[in-house]
C-alpha cells in the first residue's frame, strides 16, 4: 500500500493545493509555496517546510493570514466565510454551544482582543476547551501587539498540524 505521503508527493499541483491549502485559513499559498520542497520525506517534513514558509512569509500575507482566521464563537450560521474546518473545530471545543452568560463573555473578550490588536483571538480550539479559551484570551490580552501576532502564528501552526494529519489520513484511506 503506498503511504500518504508517497501520495502527496505525487499529486500534481493544482490537487496537492487542493488538499493542503485548508491547512491555513484562506491561506493556499502556504501549501503553494512548499510545493518547491517536494518530495517531502515524511509527514513531520512537510509540517516544518509549511510552518516555514508561514514564518518567512512578508509582515502583510502573515497578518493577511491571521486576519482570515474567523472570530471564535459567534453564533452559527452569521459568519458566511467560516470553513468546515473551522465550524467543526469550534464545535469541538463546544463553541457552538454557549450559555448565553458565556456567549456574553465571549463577546467581550473578542471586542476587547480586535480593539487592542486589530486581528481575531486565534488560539488551536481543538487543543482546548471553553474554560481554557476564555482563561487565554484574559492572559493574551495583556500581551504586546508583537507578543501577540507571534502567538497567533504559533497557534495557527497547531491547528495546520492537525488539519494536515486529517488531510493525510483520508488520503491514505483513498483507494
Amino acid at each position: 500500500m503506498t503511504s500518504a505521503i508517497a501520495r502527496a508527493n505525487a499529486l500534481d499541483e493544482a490537487r496537492f493545493i487542493e488538499l493542503f491549502g485548508p491547512m491555513f485559513e484562506h491561506s493556499p499559498w502556504v501549501a503553494e509555496q512548499a510545493l518547491d520542497y517536494r518530495p517531502f520525506d515524511d509527514e513531520a517534513h512537510m509540517l516544518r517546510v509549511m510552518v516555514h514558509e508561514m514564518r518567512r512569509a512578508t509582515d502583510t500575507q502573515q497578518m493577511a493570514l491571521i486576519r482570515a482566521h474567523p472570530e471564535l464563537a459567534r453564533l452559527a450560521g452569521v459568519d458566511p466565510t467560516l470553513t468546515d474546518a473551522s465550524a467543526s473545530e469550534q464545535a469541538s471545543a463546544g463553541l457552538d454551544r454557549l450559555t448565553p452568560e458565556e456567549f456574553a463573555r465571549f463577546r467581550a473578550l473578542n471586542d476587547a482582543y480586535a480593539a487592542k490588536f486589530g486581528i481575531p483571538f486565534i488560539i488551536c480550539v481543538r487543543l482546548s476547551d471553553k474554560a481554557r479559551i476564555l482563561d487565554e484570551m484574559e492572559r493574551r490580552l495583556a500581551h504586546d501587539p508583537e507578543t501577540e501576532i507571534g502567538a497567533a502564528l504559533d497557534e495557527i501552526a497547531k491547528i495546520a498540524a492537525l488539519r494536515q494529519a486529517d488531510i493525510l489520513k483520508r488520503l491514505e484511506e483513498t483507494p
